[in-house]
């Protein structure tokens, strides 16, 4: 017996349409939502952040590297995750191939973590990335998990310094000062992984085990 309903291509063509007027409201929410990122208001940044680079130190606004838009990923490889986050490593495979996209609409995209940049370089290899990789202070990182997360009664960015988070941070740079413009985490930038778009939209969906997936993709079996 079939796992799913089966119909006529009519029924079929109703439901559909049902479903395609759905998907049009979220498409027109979303941008939406979009008019309002781009309208939250600017924060100067005051702190003097430090950045190791294969061209040696930088500070944010020269990672901008002559652009007026930064988009930083904050990728968890540092003291608590030495190997490299899966999760990041799944979502920083779909992300690298719009970093040279991102370039010709005035955005320079790079990541940013913790672990020593000889390490990041050998990952980033291991990876075939084509991607700029920054080390960063462990300031950058829970400074800007406190901008993100409303604190209870712990200290802010006591969970970042614990376990470290999948992020992002947008900034701007506009009369020689960055600002800091946007952020999410965790599920936040999920809508930026393509894979998890397109298994929204086969018919098992994302499925429920996630036990061993995703993986690296130098860690999968190879097929047959």
């Amino acid at each position: 017996m079939p796992s799913h309903q089966v119909t006529t291509r009519e029924q079929w063509t109703v439901a559909y349409r049902e479903l395609r007027a759905e998907e049009k409201e979220l498409t027109r929410r979303g941008e939406e939502l979009a008019r309002k990122r781009q309208a939250l208001p600017w924060v100067p940044v005051e702190v003097d952040y430090r950045f190791d680079t294969n061209e040696g130190t930088k500070t944010l606004a020269e990672l901008f590297d002559g652009r007026s838009q930064l988009i930083v990923r904050h990728f968890m490889h540092g003291p608590k995750t030495p190997e490299g986050c899966p999760g990041c490593t799944f979502e920083t495979d779909n992300l690298v191939g719009a970093v040279p996209h991102l370039a010709h609409r005035d955005v320079t995209f790079v990541l940013a973590s913790r672990s020593p940049l000889e390490v990041l370089n050998a990952y980033k290899a291991r990876m075939g990335w084509q991607i700029e990789w920054v080390s960063c202070e462990e300031a950058f990182n829970t400074d800007f998990y406190e901008t993100m997360h409303v604190p209870t009664a712990r200290r802010p960015g006591k969970m970042l310094d614990v376990m470290e988070l999948m992020a992002l941070s947008v900034f701007a740079l506009e009369n020689g000062i960055v600002h800091h413009t946007y952020s999410t985490y965790d599920r936040g930038t999920e809508a930026l992984n393509a894979t998890w778009q397109l298994l929204d939209r086969a018919p098992k969906g994302r499925g429920t085990d996630f036990e061993d997936w995703p993986r690296k993709r130098d860690e999968y079996p190879t097929p047959g």
